[in-house]
């Protein structure tokens, strides 16, 4: 029996997260089943060469220099009424505190032939290395499926391994989740342009082929196949990045409250057991704009939950806000971004008015400037910002995290129009306009004409 003050079951974002803010004022210790922890976002660079493959995983001395105990090994038991944990390798530890931090694993749809030599998901070290040694084999075609951020990166990165890769999504658009369409039109057509096969409105049904994948077939029947006889000769993959599910099965029968996006917990972390808490892609958490129950499995998510769960352990008082789900991404030239809700969610929810503007990243006159274009998105009846999208020629993040600020903290677009802002031939449109300014003037001159 060993006894720990504070017991980490995880070893990704939130997890590594907790152990710096704990840093040597209580007794830690992390159970890490994976050999490394990866670095996700870095994967698809990896597949085009980018980044070496041992510059995705995170190095033990992140957590170990924080003080805290790394111990590698798989947690298969866990028993809240003596406060312990019991592992695949016999041992056994006991807490004061528990953080579950187990994080979600990618979704595999069960249609026939997912069970197929050559089919992936994309997040684990396993995951790379068995997508990397066929790029190094020298496979003709590659399928992703889903066209979210990481399907995008990923199909990217094989289609300049000089893989002819095909991209697929049930939606009409590209990173429905983040954008909405007028936002990405062009976007699209840049994938499109690059050689990648671009399906979208359209479901994988099946995947043929008897022992190796060989083919797909589609909802409409086409079907995209492999090599010319159908034959089991690993010349093409699939990979799946239809979305994620917690990794909550340790706590099956159990008394911990679980739904279906995960463990329940309130704004300081805290589950319904005393004691344990739970953060980071295995929790279940709401909207911070609609109070509804949303998706929000990010990094971006995870670390801030662990900084709250953290401190509260320590003894402060801090509550996690909700979700904003902040995000970017980048196809071919174009960098992309957005917070907050989309237009179409905004919809189910609240009574919309949009707002556009399109400047340049740098003053016009200036021969190095690119075009980029901004979406606002507000509440008609309150004025208050829902979401944005960005895309343009440089990257976005800095002009997605001010609106997540304005999401976040309510701002009005009647607020923004008297936003203080910079400017500079090299950073900046002119200081005549600016992006988030012309967006809220929009927005109020659309509902000063309707009313």
């Amino acid at each position: 029996m060993i006894d720990i003050e504070v017991l980490i079951i995880g070893g990704g974002p939130a997890a590594i997260t907790i152990a710096k803010n704990i840093s040597n004022r209580k007794k830690v210790a992390l159970i890490r089943p994976e050999d490394y922890s990866m670095i996700y976002c870095a994967m698809p660079y990896v597949i085009e060469n980018i980044i070496p493959f041992d510059k995705s995983l995170k190095k033990d001395a992140i957590v170990t220099n924080t003080g805290a105990v790394l111990i590698r090994d798989k947690a298969i038991e866990v028993d809240f009424e003596s406060k312990s944990v019991v592992t695949a390798k016999g041992d056994c530890y006991t807490y004061e505190k528990l953080v579950i931090a187990t994080g979600a694993v990618p979704l595999l749809p069960p249609i026939e032939g997912s069970s197929l030599k050559g089919v992936f998901t994309f997040k684990t070290e396993d995951d790379l290395k068995s997508l990397l040694a066929y790029r190094d084999a020298g496979i003709k075609k590659a399928v992703v499926v889903g066209a979210g951020a990481i399907g995008i990166e990923l199909a990217q990165a094989l289609n300049n391994a000089k893989i002819e890769t095909y991209l697929i999504d049930m939606k009409s658009h590209v990173l429905p989740q983040m954008m909405d369409i007028e936002m990405v039109k062009d976007t699209q057509d840049t994938l499109k342009n690059s050689g990648i096969h671009l399906i979208l409105g359209d479901r994988v049904r099946a995947l043929k082929g008897e022992r190796a994948v060989s083919g797909v077939v589609l909802e409409n029947g086409k079907e995209i196949s492999f090599n010319a006889d159908g034959s089991d000769s690993e010349e093409g993959v699939v990979v799946f990045a239809v979305g994620m599910k917690p990794e909550i099965d340790l706590f099956k029968d159990t008394d911990l409250s679980v739904e279906k996006d995960g463990i329940i917990v309130n704004e300081k972390m805290e589950t319904n057991i005393k004691d344990v808490y739970a953060v980071g892609d295995c929790v279940q958490f709401k909207s911070g704009i609609s109070g509804n129950v949303i998706g929000g499995k990010l990094a971006t998510n995870a670390v801030p939950m662990g900084k709250i769960a953290a401190k509260n352990i320590l003894g402060d008082t801090r509550e996690y806000r909700g979700f904003f789900n902040g995000a970017a991404t980048k196809i071919e030239h174009y960098f992309i971004g957005g917070t907050g809700f989309t237009e179409k969610k905004s919809r189910e929810n609240f009574s919309v008015v949009t707002g556009y503007a399109e400047f340049t990243t740098a003053f016009p006159v200036m021969p190095f400037a690119k075009k980029v274009r901004m979406k606002l998105i507000a509440d008609k009846d309150s004025l208050r910002v829902l979401g944005g999208q960005v895309v343009g020629g440089e990257p976005v993040t800095d002009k997605v995290d001010l609106i997540t600020m304005a999401v976040q903290y309510g701002i009005k677009v009647s607020d923004l129009v008297h936003f203080s802002y910079s400017a500079q031939p090299y950073q900046s449109f002119f200081p005549a306009n600016n992006l988030m300014v012309a967006c809220a003037e929009e927005i109020l001159q659309k509902v000063k004409n309707v009313s």
